[in-house]
Order: C-alpha cells, then sequence, then structure tokens
C-alpha cells in the first residue's frame, strides 16, 4: 500500500482569517517601528510665552490666528490653559462649570476675553496682518458683542473678506 502524499493545498476556510492575522501582524510592525510605542502626549502651551506678532503676516488664516492670540492673551490673564478657555467659551454650562471651578467673576471673564480680543486686533493691525477696514470692523464688535460669538466667528473666518465677516457678525449677535 503507498503512501499519498499530504495534501498541501490550503483550505477556503483558512484564506480570509490567516490574511487578516498577516495584516494585523504587519500593522503592529509598522506602529512600532514608527515610533508608536513611545507615545508620549505634548504637553500643553503655555498661553503667557511670548509668540512672534510677525507670524500673523506669514499665515493664510490671519483671523483664526488672531482667535488663537486673543485666547492666549485671556488665557494668560485668567491663570488657564487656552484649551480651557476655549472649552468655556463653547457653551454656556462650560463656561458657569470654568467660573466656578476657576472663581473667576462673570465680568473679570468678560473684561479680560474683551481685552485680548481688542489688543490681538490692535496687534494684527499693527504688523499689517488685517488692513485698517477690518480692524475698525474687529475692534467694536471686540469691544461689544458676546465675546463667545467674536472668538466663534473669527475661528471660521478662514480667507473670508472684512464685509462678509461684519455680516456674519451681526447675524449672529443677540
Amino acid at each position: 500500500m503507498t503512501r499519498s502524499a499530504p495534501d498541501t493545498r490550503l483550505r477556503p476556510g483558512w484564506v480570509l482569517p490567516g490574511a487578516a492575522i498577516a495584516a494585523c501582524v504587519a500593522l503592529i510592525g509598522a506602529y512600532v517601528a514608527l515610533g508608536g510605542a513611545s507615545y508620549e502626549p505634548l504637553e500643553v502651551a503655555d498661553p503667557c510665552d511670548a509668540r512672534p506678532v510677525e507670524q500673523l503676516r506669514r499665515t493664510d488664516d490671519v483671523l483664526q490666528q488672531l482667535a488663537l492670540s486673543a485666547l492666549d492673551g485671556a488665557a494668560c490673564s485668567l491663570r488657564v490653559t487656552r484649551e480651557e478657555l476655549a472649552l468655556a467659551l463653547a457653551d454656556p454650562d462650560g463656561r458657569s462649570r470654568f467660573l466656578r471651578e476657576h472663581r473667576v467673576s462673570d465680568a473679570a471673564f468678560e473684561r479680560a476675553v474683551r481685552a485680548a480680543l481688542v489688543r490681538a486686533v490692535d496687534d494684527a493691525e499693527r504688523v499689517d496682518a488685517i488692513s485698517p477696514l477690518t480692524a475698525s470692523i474687529l475692534r467694536p464688535a471686540a469691544e461689544r458683542l458676546p465675546v463667545g460669538v467674536v472668538i466663534d466667528v473669527l475661528e471660521r473666518a478662514s480667507g473670508r473678506d472684512a464685509l462678509d465677516l461684519l455680516g456674519e457678525l451681526f447675524d449672529r449677535a443677540p
């Protein structure tokens, strides 16, 4: 009796699981090779660290950078991170929680954010990052409109002109 050679053909039921295991091993290998095993979260930037105002001239998103500059200034004044302040501005509940946790009055909060907005507009105009027309629209808006509205509009203002920005600011005003 002769023995036949073992069947070396792949069985259809094992092809897909085998390919999935091979893909998983390759993905894990790539992750480790690219430094994934040593991941450390980035530290939150100190909002009081000076950032060059001239940087505003080198970006297409000047108004967004203006909003970030204002957030930095207000966060520094309130001694919190920019991220904490942004969350406080996102909704009324977040703002109330922020005021309670940091023992800041609503008036002090408004003053800090308004002062930072006005300073950011002045700085951007001084380095010709925004035109005097845009500054003349943004400055009164920063002084009078709800600060959350102004910050939100500035952050989403990429590539828009001053008249379009003015329209949205007044549309969103209470």
